[in-house]
């Protein structure tokens, strides 16, 4: 099923073409490789914000056509997380595809995505151990499971993803290596809101007295990341991170680590790039943010 402008180099006066299904989204892509064009995609689950759009920007610059998925997957939610009431809305993010310059959104069902039968899951152990892999058990299951099929249903020649989960980004980097997935992979940096909060879909859950609090977890692991690279011990940085986090209004901290950049072992003495990396809550909303320190990532 297909929708709006045709395929092509075409004119886009309603938008982007939109495509729902893998067949209609391969036909598309073919005739782009046709014409000797290279493909980006962005995989999203929608409810697009300024950080996907600087995905899309950044996207065009590494091809000629730009695919935006929007697919809201079942499969990396937990029994009590937020699936049901996740932002779904297509017609304003293919609007907001458009401004960005993509030229297709793919918007296929659950259905289309995961068919009568489906029994196959990726798993990527140890980049996945720890961080958000503990917190959220089968979480990066559900996200290795779906990129994986993204990037064959599409097969791209790069694809985008942003470094606000970092733990994600390395998940899929050693998921495209180990399966021979020949799609460059491709981090971008995190945009953030002018007072440092990182831009996510789920910031609109946030109250306004949560919100005015939500940017002190950026600026708590930009001080704990100044902190390490003056020589502060990285314990006794992280037990501070903790605690401040707390005296400004997180409920729950689930975790405040630092993390080699590549590896994401735990380090406890900076010698190499690494991340300062946090999932705190603020009321019924978990926020993860992360940031350099040592040698810059």
């Amino acid at each position: 099923m297909t929708t709006e402008a045709p395929s092509g180099t075409g004119g886009r006066a309603r938008g982007p073409h939109t495509v729902s299904t893998v067949a209609d989204l391969r036909e598309q892509v073919l005739a782009w490789r046709g014409e000797g064009l290279r493909v980006a995609l962005v995989p999203t689950m929608g409810a697009l914000h300024e950080g996907h759009m600087s995905l899309i920007r950044r996207a065009k610059m590494l091809a000629d056509r730009v695919v935006v998925s929007v697919f809201v997957n079942p499969t990396q939610f937990g029994p009590n997380e937020d699936f049901g009431r996740y932002p779904r809305q297509l017609a304003q993010d293919r609007f907001k595809v458009g401004m960005a310059g993509g030229q297709l959104v793919y918007a296929p069902t659950v259905d289309e995505m995961y068919p009568a039968g489906f029994a196959t899951t990726v798993s990527v152990t140890g980049v996945s151990s720890g961080l958000c892999g503990d917190a959220r058990p089968g979480h990066f299951d559900g996200v290795a499971t779906v990129v994986c099929k993204l990037l064959l249903q599409a097969l791209p020649d790069v694809a985008v993803f942003g470094e606000k989960d970092w733990q994600q980004l390395a998940v899929i980097r050693r998921m495209a290596t180990d399966l021979n997935v020949p799609v460059t992979i491709e981090g971008a940096p995190i945009v953030r809101e002018m007072d440092g909060l990182a831009m996510s879909s789920r910031n609109a859950y946030l109250t306004d007295d949560e919100r005015a609090v939500a940017n002190h977890l950026y600026k708590t692991l930009k001080q704990i990341a100044d902190d390490i690279d003056a020589g502060v011990d990285v314990g006794q940085a992280c037990a501070w991170g903790i605690g401040e986090l707390g005296r400004k209004g997180f409920a729950a901290v689930d975790y405040l680590e630092v993390r080699d950049a590549g590896t994401l072992e735990p380090v406890e003495r900076v010698t190499r790039p690494a991340r300062v990396l946090a999932a705190a809550f603020l009321g019924k909303t978990r926020l993860i943010d992360n940031v350099a320190c040592g040698v810059k990532a």
